[in-house]
Formats: C-alpha cells, sequence, structure tokens
C-alpha cells in the first residue's frame, strides 16, 4: 500500500452509485416487508433447511458468528486506527463512521417494520427479533465495501483485485448463512447487502466532498 497523499475516489463516481444502491435498498426493503417475495422467500427456506449437511452447517456457524455485528465493527474500527495512524485522518474516520451509523440505521428500520424470522423448526439457532433487514449482511455490506473504496487510490492493481475479491466473497458466506442456518429470509440479506453498500458509497461521497472542499480552501488561501 502506498501510504503517500492521494485523493479519494470522486463523489462524481461514487455519488450516482450510491444514489442507485440507495433506491435498491429501499426498493428491496418495501418488496420484502409487503410480502411481495414472500414466496421466493419460504421455498428457498425450506430447500436450504431440506439440504443441510452437517458439516458444513458446522462452518456456516463459524462464519456467522466471525462476520457478526461485532466483527465487522471491529474490522472498521481497527482498520480505521490504522488509517489515522498512517496519516489518513479523515479516510480512517469515514471507515469507523459508516459501520456505526448503518447499524443504527438497521436497528431503526427493523423495529419500525418488525417483520417476523423464519419459523422456528427451520431455525438451527434460535432468534427471534426482527427480521428485516438482515442486520449481518448490512454490516459486513457497510465496513467491507467501505474498507474497499477508501484504499481503492493508495492500493495498486493486484491489492484492488484480492481485497475486493475477499470483500466480496466475505460478504457473500456472511449473508448465506444467515439464510441457510434458517435466521434470516433471502429478502433480508438482499436488503441488508444494499443497504449497507449504500451506506458506504454513501459515506465515501461525503468524504470526497470534505476534502475537496478542504483542498479548494488550501489553495486558495493567501500565501
Amino acid at each position: 500500500m502506498n501510504d503517500q497523499p492521494s485523493a479519494p475516489l470522486r463523489a462524481r463516481v461514487t455519488g450516482p452509485v450510491a444514489a442507485v444502491l440507495l433506491v435498491l435498498a429501499g426498493v428491496l426493503i418495501a418488496l420484502a416487508w409487503t410480502g411481495v417475495l414472500q414466496g421466493g422467500d419460504t421455498e428457498t427456506a425450506v430447500g436450504l433447511a431440506a439440504d443441510r449437511i452437517p458439516g458444513v452447517t458446522v462452518v456456516a456457524l463459524v462464519v456467522t458468528e466471525l462476520g457478526n455485528t461485532v466483527g465487522s465493527t471491529a474490522v472498521a474500527l481497527v482498520g480505521g486506527a490504522v488509517l489515522a495512524v498512517r496519516g489518513r485522518v479523515a479516510e480512517g474516520l469515514c471507515l469507523a463512521a459508516v459501520p456505526l451509523v448503518a447499524s443504527v440505521v438497521f436497528t431503526m428500520v427493523k423495529r419500525i417494520l418488525d417483520r417476523a424470522r423464519p419459523p422456528a423448526d427451520l431455525q438451527v439457532m434460535a432468534v427471534a427479533n426482527e427480521s428485516l433487514p438482515s442486520g449481518h449482511a448490512t454490516m459486513v455490506a457497510a465496513a467491507w465495501t467501505t474498507l474497499v473504496l477508501v484504499l481503492w487510490p493508495v492500493l495498486r492493481s493486484r491489492g484492488r483485485v484480492l481485497l475486493t475479491a475477499f470483500a466480496v466473497l466475505w460478504a457473500g458466506a456472511v449473508g448465506f448463512t444467515r439464510v441457510y442456518l434458517g435466521v434470516h429470509w433471502l429478502s433480508d440479506v438482499l436488503a441488508g447487502w444494499a443497504s449497507g453498500a449504500a451506506l458506504a458509497f454513501t459515506g465515501v461521497t461525503v468524504l470526497s466532498l470534505v476534502l475537496d472542499r478542504r483542498t479548494r480552501r488550501r489553495d486558495t488561501a493567501p500565501a
């Protein structure tokens, strides 16, 4: 990684993506809550429950614990601290803040919508609180998408590919376990992924605008 100062991703790039993802997240949440997707949700949940394999279930339990909301928050806070120590304070604050904001957002949405979890007979581990959106999926998408975006300008091409691939695979694995273990509907996870990624792109867009304004002020300041 190059620690020399570099410009963040431009808001004109991240802003439109954030807007699209916010709309997508809203649509998915609305469709899930109104029951439009319930047929597919039920079919997926029942099918996965019928095809569970003991060894895979053990792995899924480990992955779902490692990828819980605390784990994703820890990744963001540690990554943010490292960036701050290396002189990238704004990027570090962004990385730390996005998952914290995401946790507040998904908790509020859950309580407002109060969607029920899959029935207990489909669950490997008993979970009874609100279901939509998946907190695991929201947080893992928020933390890892933000990490990719803030590090993108300072990584070489190989580093970008490796980090992005790991982030996508890890977020996908964590989300899959929630459906596989019967504690979330598929639409909960899809909505969580979209919400987390949307908040990440929104946060990096704000970061870019702040740093751009800071740069303009410095450039126009009298000598």
